[in-house]
């Protein structure tokens, strides 16, 4: 066990931190993981799962299928409601990356609502929803927004985010097992529900802290990956120095120190320590 998992170990048993499994990935090593708390092997990610959708339009608009000013009518098409919110036609990719759609905090939220109260059609249910602001004066974090970037990427990849990333992404990682949440309809929720290996999430830490790159072999686009960190698309900056990370509910957390090599993920039931647990990270050297 490296000195840093023996340490983030005693850590969050002296704190308390309810953390299942960690997983530390180190230059190009292979992840190497520790078990604090039996646990299945597949967890909820929860809203980590909006750094895969963050990549899944990266590699869209490398391949030419996706532009970030697109806006949302503009990707939907036929799909776009009649009935709209007509705000809708001016919020674009980009917007929706940031979190800029006009729709109150927690909108669509699966994990802390009762799901069936969105009826059968999410889509319909969220365009249709009346905007509390214009969408370009805040950002408000919705899962909404993660939500409809999925709905968009589906129509230009032609099949679902899931299945899409697969060859791209998850089997390019090595990736195991993995499952995502779906609508009513079908549609890969992308905004939560990403259920994965700690010692898979960790490898797309890796990929942002090493410009895109995996063993040697191009994955995201460079320009994107510095697009992604600069712009805060779900990656931001955490606790000291040059240090990125995302969270999810209960505690999820991916986080890129690039200043050590180093990336980190873990799993878990937090109810608190979560700030604390990620100072403690970006302090490590």
């Amino acid at each position: 066990m490296s000195q840093f998992l023996e340490d983030f170990t005693a850590f969050v048993r002296e704190k308390g931190i309810n953390v299942y499994r960690v997983s530390e990935m180190v230059g190009q090593q292979a992840p190497e993981t520790v078990t604090l708390v039996p646990c299945n092997a597949c967890q909820n990610s929860y809203s980590v799962a909006k750094v895969f959708v963050v990549s899944a339009i990266g590699l869209l608009r490398a391949e030419g299928r996706i532009s970030l000013e697109e806006t949302v009518p503009d990707v939907l098409g036929k799909l776009f409601p009649t009935d709209a919110e007509p705000r809708w036609r001016s919020v674009t990719v980009r917007m929706l990356l940031r979190h800029y759609c006009g729709l109150p905090g927690g909108f669509l939220d699966i994990d802390s609502e009762d799901s069936t109260a969105f009826g059968e059609d999410y889509l319909h249910y969220t365009l249709t929803e009346p905007m509390l602001r214009d969408p370009q004066v805040a950002s408000v974090y919705t899962d909404a927004a993660y939500y409809l970037l999925s709905r968009m990427a589906e129509i230009r990849a032609g099949e679902t985010l899931d299945n899409y990333l697969w060859p791209r992404l998850f089997a390019a990682l090595g990736f195991r097992e993995m499952a995502w949440s779906r609508c009513p309809k079908g549609h890969t929720m992308g905004a939560t529900g990403l259920y994965i290996y700690t010692e898979d999430m960790v490898k797309l830490g890796a990929i942002y802290r090493d410009g895109g790159t995996w063993q040697g072999k191009r994955i995201l686009p460079v320009d994107w990956v510095a697009e992604v960190l600069r712009e805060g698309y779900e990656l931001r900056p955490r606790g000291i120095g040059r240090t990125f990370g995302k969270g999810g509910m209960h505690g999820q957390m991916l986080m890129v120190v690039p200043e050590c090599d180093r990336a980190v993920a873990w799993h878990g039931y937090v109810r608190g320590g979560v700030k604390e647990l990620v100072d403690w990270v970006a302090k490590y050297r």
